[in-house]
């Protein structure tokens, strides 16, 4: 940890505000399953060690196989997601590296077709909030939970 005291106790109205698009996202419809697929890939993409764990985590909790896991970093290449996960992973690496990946209307098309127009932007805040955790956790790196002896 960077810090002397966690980022919620520095900035406290901050994360209470992620807090509350969290709170949103996570009853938005979208399903649980997808969202850890986007928080986890977002989290690889940014390098938050911190994040991975944890989403990696509660997907494996959620039910999620980890062969899924393993290969979600190639995903492109991998036929074990659907084409609904596949659009949402695409949203999601153009939106985490927006210098490298265009947000082009081909690209915002093919998304809608697999998302309504109010999944694609609850799908666009689930991502936007992920980077902004990943943000944070880069900078303060909090520490990671203990593994078991």
């Amino acid at each position: 940890m960077r810090t002397s005291k966690p980022h919620a106790e520095l900035a406290p109205a901050a994360y209470q505000g992620l807090l509350q698009i969290y709170r949103y996202v996570r009853g938005s419809g979208l399903e649980h399953s997808l969202l850890n697929l986007i928080e986890l890939r977002a989290s690889q993409l940014n390098g938050c060690v911190f994040c991975m764990d944890m989403h990696a985590t509660e997907a494996l909790q959620g039910g999620e196989a980890p062969r899924r896991l393993h290969i979600l970093a190639g995903w492109r290449e991998a036929t074990a997601f659907t084409p609904r996960e596949r659009a949402a992973l695409a949203w999601t690496e153009a939106l985490t590296e927006l210098p490298k990946h265009l947000v082009t209307d081909a690209l915002y098309q093919a998304t809608l077709a697999h998302f309504t127009e109010q999944e694609l932007a609850d799908l666009t805040y689930a991502i936007t909030l992920i980077n902004a955790w990943n943000r944070v956790g880069v900078a303060f790196l909090p520490d990671l939970p203990k593994e078991p002896a």
